[in-house]
């Protein structure tokens, strides 16, 4: 092991390049996912972006003698110009040029390829073992990981206190939750599910917790089996003075670390074991495999009931949107008027006063408890990259003849929120309005659509983006995603975009939907709501809207709208201010009478 630090990111790389020689590896794959496969990892498991300095949240590298290959998608591609720059990086598209396929051609026949079992989902692990089969490479699962090896300042494991999450606001008790998944494990066939997902357990045990920015739940694994006991990999001292009490009967606290041993020793020869095998690890399935068991991989079952919001969490996330809307509306009311003032008297607006402020008005809310997720706080050219993040160093400021982007949600003791508004001040760049247009027009699309029982996001993304299409114009992001209940801001399985995911859309789930546009250097524009699905009397399913943040009418050119379009802006807007006006001070009262004023 190394006995000094790695300051920068060459030394890094060179670093990390001389343990894997000592290991007798010819290559590492270093995705960005924790032992959760999650989108957000605490401190201690960023090693993505120790190594490389990417910060996206999504990512992964494959680290060979000769280069630092790092695969995003279109999110991130202006970023990782910026964070990873220079020759010992190659970039790459994570779906165009697939990381499996770059492997296929780059590997060499007798390479031995590094992983970290427990950060690599079964799909996964299975396309690179797949792509070093025919490029004569092997796979070379490591017992510990080597980026750790290096790491001497690695920050630890994140100990966040875990609490019991009310039954009034989850709205079914663990108990009955433990019952239907017995259940579901009898008429599957199935003897045991193991279940890595964070956000799946908190939901199953009605706990949560704080061990990553923005994401109230504990990290743990979970071994549930058909005979009803409950195997809770956790730290025992997160878990609050009395939670133990409130969990059901079944449940036993059980070391993380001991759960690879734990699983191969209560799994029998022939029995057989649920696993997700795009969000769980692959040392999971090698684990069982090890024991004789019959591993049965499918999408969770815990992800697809959590996916489907009971009345009373769809009641909280409704409760928690009109105190955000409350948030959204003050702040575009102080923005309207600040930008422009400040900026004349040579003291503009930052994008991280802006961010700030935001957050300084959600704390306002009842029941707010933290941000959903950083803010994209992005003026002029900034706002277009999708996942901009302020910085001290990187904060530039909002100014009038500069359009500016806000994308910000909350956490909410009843629910979790994300809305994206793009807001401008006086003269736009030449060509914004008219992609501003067409992204309402987008917007509006989808929104207002109905659709039969069995039809699934990729069915609808097109309906979305042909407003955009007609121009020639395109946005290389997903149109929408799902929404947690005071859990993950990105819940699957639910999703709208290009790529083929099928889960089919069903009443009670709550999705974005977010369109844009995007030229880099120049400007970004996103309108982003979240809508919860309703079955209507003849069976049809629509979206319903539960953001409500004013939709700036200055950028809009009217005679490209139908009447339909402007109808439904004139009725939200109605809506909105019927719902919000006697929550507002007077200033954004008087603000918000003229901004959604009828079109």
């Amino acid at each position: 092991m190394p006995d000094t630090y790695f300051t920068g990111t060459a030394d890094r790389i060179a670093g990390l390049r001389a343990e894997l020689e000592a290991r007798a590896l010819d290559a590492f794959i270093l995705p960005r996912f924790d032992a959760h496969q999650g989108e957000y990892v605490a401190p201690h498991d960023r090693r993505l972006a120790y190594v490389t300095g990417f910060t996206g949240s999504a990512g992964m590298a494959v680290v060979t003698r000769e280069t630092v290959a790092v695969f995003v998608d279109g999110r991130y591609s202006v970023q990782l110009g910026n964070e990873c720059a220079g020759p010992l990086f190659s970039h790459h598209h994570l779906f165009d040029e697939p990381p499996e396929d770059w492997l296929r051609r780059k590997a060499a026949a007798g390479w031995r390829v590094g992983y970290d079992a427990m950060h690599l989902p079964p799909a996964w692990h299975d396309r690179f073992a797949a792509a070093c089969a025919a490029a004569g490479a092997t796979m070379a699962a490591q017992s510990s990981n080597p980026v750790d090896a290096i790491w001497l300042d690695q920050p630890a494991p994140p100990m966040g206190a875990i609490s019991a999450f009310p039954q009034q606001f989850a709205g079914r008790s663990s108990a009955e939750k433990c019952a239907d998944l017995m259940a579901y494990l009898e008429a599957r066939g199935a003897d045991f599910l193991a279940e890595a997902q964070p956000d799946n357990i908190a939901w199953f045990l009605n706990v949560r917790g704080a061990d990553v920015d923005f994401n109230p739940m504990p990290q743990s694994f979970l071994l549930a089996g058909r005979d009803g006991g409950v195997s809770w990999f956790v730290e025992a001292g997160k878990l609050e003075a009395g939670l133990r009490e409130s969990l059901p009967d079944t449940v036993q606290i059980c070391p993380p670390g001991d759960v690879l041993e734990t699983m191969r020793n209560l799994v029998s020869p022939g029995q057989r074991v649920l696993i997700d095998p795009d969000f769980s690890p692959v040392a999971f399935r090698q684990a069982f495999e090890a024991a004789g068991a019959q591993v049965l991989p499918e999408p969770g079952i815990l992800t697809l009931t959590k996916a489907v919001k009971n009345p009373v969490e769809l009641d909280g996330l409704r409760s928690c949107h009109v105190a955000d809307g409350v948030a959204w509306t003050e702040f575009s009311a102080w923005l309207a008027e600040t930008v422009p003032t400040r900026a004349a008297a040579g003291n503009p607006v930052s994008e991280r006063e802006a961010e700030e402020k935001i957050l300084e008005l959600r704390r306002a809310q009842p029941g707010f408890l933290s941000e959903s997720f950083n803010s994209i706080s992005a003026a002029g050219g900034n706002a277009a990259m999708c996942h901009y993040a302020t910085t001290p160093e990187r904060n530039a400021p909002v100014l009038p003849q500069n359009p500016y982007l806000l994308d910000s949600g909350g956490q909410y003791e009843t629910g979790t929120t994300d809305a994206t508004r793009s807001f401008a001040f006086g003269a736009r760049p030449e060509g914004y309005d008219r992609a501003y247009t067409a992204v309402f027009k987008a917007f509006h699309a989808l929104a207002t659509l109905r659709f039969p029982r069995g039809t699934q996001g990729h069915h609808i993304d097109a309906i979305c983006r042909r407003p955009l299409w007609d121009l020639g114009l395109d946005y290389d992001h997903g149109t929408g995603h799902g929404i947690g209940h005071r859990l993950s801001v990105h819940e699957h399985p639910q999703r709208i975009g290009k790529p083929h995911n099928p889960v089919d859309l069903k009443p009670g789930m709550v999705l974005s939907i977010e369109p844009g546009y995007y030229e880099a250097e120049r400007f970004g524009i996103r309108i982003e709501n979240l809508f919860e699905i309703v079955e209507e009397a003849d069976g049809f399913m629509a979206f319903r809207n539960m953001t409500y943040a004013p939709i700036q009418t200055d950028m809009l050119i009217r005679e490209a709208l139908s009447s339909a379009e402007r109808d439904w802006l004139n009725g939200y807007h109605a809506e909105l201010q019927d719902l919000l006006a006697p929550r507002l001070s007077e200033p954004a009262r008087r603000w918000l009478a003229q901004a959604a004023a009828a079109i």
